[in-house]
């Protein structure tokens, strides 16, 4: 058994700081055995921000792996952001963009779909597939990708999809991922993807923002994702209005066949 945590979209810089302490509170209490957050830990990618991110990080007592995302390199200084987008994030949250962490029971693989010529479009260059697909190669049980930009959205998004996005979800299918991890649009998503004819093969999992005032008509959430064997059970926390606890919302519970993923009765 293997038990994750899923934050993304912290926005330090425009957090709700009453929802600082039990977002950790939660974090800690679900004693996970690595904690993903997938991009977009700051607002403006200013010193001051990663400042605040990182001391929130050296408060989760599990491990963590951290991808960027597109609010973490300068917006408003082009030089920066053409030449070295990412040295605050550099220095503040880890030298690695795209982590890895492997145990007997499961691989995970960071994806830096940050596009530095693009203000929010993301993107995902098939060398990077090339090499998520090398990663997964040498399988454990599960294997699990984590991006900040989706690789699949609904019609009803605000933003565009990341560029490279349709052909990804194809290779990454046929190489062996099992679940994707994601974030960006500030709303929750849990269930296997629809736009492909192998649509069964992978599951995905974004959630919303973990701090941030910058909500979507939904609450402010995280998931825990706990895999048992060919289960996946998934429990939404959220913070419902004004109340400063995240609190159990819904569960998810998939199972993996030849076939691919599907939804099952919680037990």
């Amino acid at each position: 058994m293997r038990r994750i945590v899923h934050m993304s979209d912290l926005h330090f810089g425009r957090t709700r700081p009453e929802l600082l302490d039990p977002l950790l509170t939660a974090v800690n209490d679900a004693a996970p055995h690595l904690v993903v957050i997938s991009g977009d830990l700051t607002q403006r990618a200013r010193h001051s921000q990663f400042q605040q991110a990182r001391a929130f990080i050296d408060r989760i007592e599990a491990p963590s792996l951290i991808v960027p995302g597109n609010h973490d390199i300068p917006l408003y200084n082009p030089l920066l952001r053409w030449i070295t987008p990412f040295a605050r994030y550099r220095r503040w949250i880890g030298d690695q963009l795209e982590p890895e962490h492997n145990d007997p029971q499961m691989r995970v693989a960071g994806l830096n779909t940050v596009n530095p010529y693009s203000g929010q479009r993301g993107r995902i260059r098939p060398r990077a597939v090339t090499r998520v697909c090398q990663t997964f190669a040498e399988t454990g049980p599960i294997n699990i990708l984590v991006a900040h930009h989706p690789l699949e959205q609904g019609p009803d998004a605000r933003k565009k999809l990341m560029r490279g996005a349709s052909g990804a979800i194809d290779r990454l299918a046929g190489c062996g991922a099992d679940i994707v991890l994601s974030g960006h649009l500030h709303s929750w998503n849990a269930g296997p993807f629809v736009s492909r004819t192998n649509q069964r093969r992978m599951l995905q999992l974004h959630v919303g923002t973990g701090l941030s005032t910058r909500l979507r008509d939904e609450p402010n959430d995280f998931a825990i994702l706990t895999l048992k064997g060919d289960e996946a059970v998934i429990q939404r926390m959220t913070a419902e209005g004004e109340t400063p606890q995240f609190r159990p919302a819904t569960t998810h519970v998939f199972r993996r066949s030849p076939a691919g993923w599907a939804a099952i009765a919680p037990g």
